[in-house]
């Protein structure tokens, strides 16, 4: 076999266990909102999806990796649409566009029920707020890479902590209010309150 042959094999098994992982989590997120996290066990994802329980621990350590894993693919589009924003605007305006674009990622009836998922468990809802901390950094890494001045860095830093906290307070809101308007909306209000707190002088 030649080391052409190897990088195709290696290729062919790569995409078949991406198209497995992906199988394995989109079956658990179904069963997750059909059934309810707590009611939905291993055994189940993992007859459903076709594999044994064996090969669910060769992708996922636990059910938990299941919803963690679909909240690191959002981060990952984050800071891919971050870092693809035009550069003739501020940066916090580039993540609040960002944002904007992905937001359609939330308008849906499947987003809100893996929302109340997560809500339903203080141990999911616990680990789900690590993603906060990993979205600040994806944002920041963005940001950098769009302006890489040193002398930059510490206000991008802030920039991406505001960005993360005005998305959090953004879906909490429409969480909280089962999704009545859509995410885009409660995203750009969250925005403008942070705008006009900055704007905000003192007497």
């Amino acid at each position: 076999m030649t080391a052409d042959d190897n990088g195709a094999d290696e290729s062919v098994r790569e995409r078949k266990r991406r198209k497995t992982l992906a199988r394995i989590a989109e079956t658990g997120l179904r069963l997750f909102i059909a059934n309810g996290y707590e009611h939905t066990t291993l055994e189940a994802i993992a007859e459903a999806a076709g594999i044994s329980r064996r090969t669910f621990f060769y992708y996922f350590k636990s059910k938990e990796e299941i919803l963690l894993a679909w909240q690191s693919h959002f981060t990952q589009l984050i800071r891919a649409a971050v870092i693809a924003e035009p550069s003739d605007q501020s940066p916090i305006d580039a993540v609040k566009n960002a944002l904007l674009k992905l937001t359609i990622n939330y308008d849906s009836d499947e987003s809100i029920a893996l929302d109340r998922v997560i809500r339903s468990s203080e141990a999911l809802m616990s680990a789900s707020h690590a993603k906060y901390i990993a979205q600040e950094q994806a944002i920041f890494e963005a940001l950098c890479v769009k302006w890489p001045q040193a002398r930059r860095r510490k206000s991008l830093r802030y920039v991406a902590m505001l960005a993360v906290g005005a998305f959090r307070l953004a879906i909490d809101a429409w969480s909280n209010d089962k999704g009545k308007r859509p995410p885009a909306a409660y995203l750009r209000e969250s925005f403008a309150n942070v705008q006009s707190a900055l704007e905000t002088k003192g007497h």
